[in-house]
């Protein structure tokens, strides 16, 4: 069976990822002021961030319509696996949903489409890519791989991040599921995590972000440090700090050991929304 995964461009890829084949990325429309670019493999972060600033840190994004969705699962492939950015912070994934509408109403054969949900963003679109990925070489078959990935998407990844603003989430409406109590400290370094439902729930807060940072290190440390991570993957995305991004990552290594740790990048939608210095952890457990 001949398959193909897609994406968003809010999934953060490896080095490795950028060498696959039958994998297609819907890339996303990235605006500042008078200002697009689509989230594709032109983005720089740097540009992207500084233009950002000169904008007093504002941007938004647009979803990829339909069509374009359509227009990814098109191809030779019995199976076309599909994950977006959690819907409770994009219409990407409605997005997905419709094309795949759209391509069974113009194309009358076998093939075998699922959009997955991420509940999240970054990193933890890209483990799920890994996940199917390994499970299609595998030679599993669609039904198994479709349930077996819709449970471990909330039983077995988690994502925390922490920002040195709000400002970008907050002036895109954003932050609707954070208590109206954490808006009125928007200056106070905070870290979240998903929600088991995709929404942006609160772990923890402090007066600097480096603390806020290890904070959020020795928070995962807790919730992993009885599993078994020795094939399991930690990814840490950033935003134009990757010295911070090491140190998050050594914090967590010094006392659980995930099978993969791995700093990224992230993609122009997670740079948009994290900010300048700001740091998304996905992992797998």
């Amino acid at each position: 069976m001949r398959y193909k995964i897609v994406v968003d461009s809010c999934c953060d890829l490896t080095a490795e990822m950028k060498d696959w084949t039958d994998f297609e990325i819907v890339p996303l429309l990235l605006e500042i002021g008078d200002y697009s670019i689509f989230d594709d493999e032109n983005f720089d972060q740097d540009d992207f961030i500084a233009r950002m600033k000169a904008n007093g840190g504002l941007a938004k994004s647009a979803c990829p319509a339909p069509d374009a969705f359509k227009k990814a699962y098109e191809g030779d492939y019995d199976e076309v696996y599909v994950i977006t950015i959690t819907d409770k912070l994009s219409g990407t994934y409605n997005s997905a949903l419709q094309g795949k509408a759209l391509y069974e109403e113009e194309h009358n054969d076998s093939k075998k489409i699922h959009v997955f949900n991420s509940l999240a963003t970054a990193g933890l679109e890209t483990i799920v890519a890994q996940e199917i990925k390994k499970l299609c070489d595998d030679g599993k078959d669609f039904d198994e791989i479709v349930a077996y990935i819709e449970d471990y998407i909330v039983n077995h990844t988690a994502l925390y991040f922490c920002l040195e603003s709000l400002d970008a989430l907050k002036s895109n409406g954003r932050l609707f599921a954070l208590a109206a109590k954490v808006l009125e400290k928007i200056r106070v370094k905070l870290v979240c995590k998903r929600t088991l439902e995709g929404n942006i729930a609160l772990t923890g807060q402090d007066l600097t972000i480096n603390r806020a940072l290890i904070k959020m290190a020795n928070t995962i440390v807790q919730e992993v440090s009885d599993k078994e991570l020795s094939d399991k993957k930690l990814y840490v995305s950033y935003v134009c700090c990757e010295e911070r991004a090491k140190l998050v990552a050594n914090k967590i290594s010094e006392k659980v050991k995930f099978g993969r740790v791995e700093l990224i990048k992230a993609s122009g939608l997670n740079s948009l929304y994290a900010s300048d210095g700001g740091i998304i952890v996905s992992y797998s457990f």
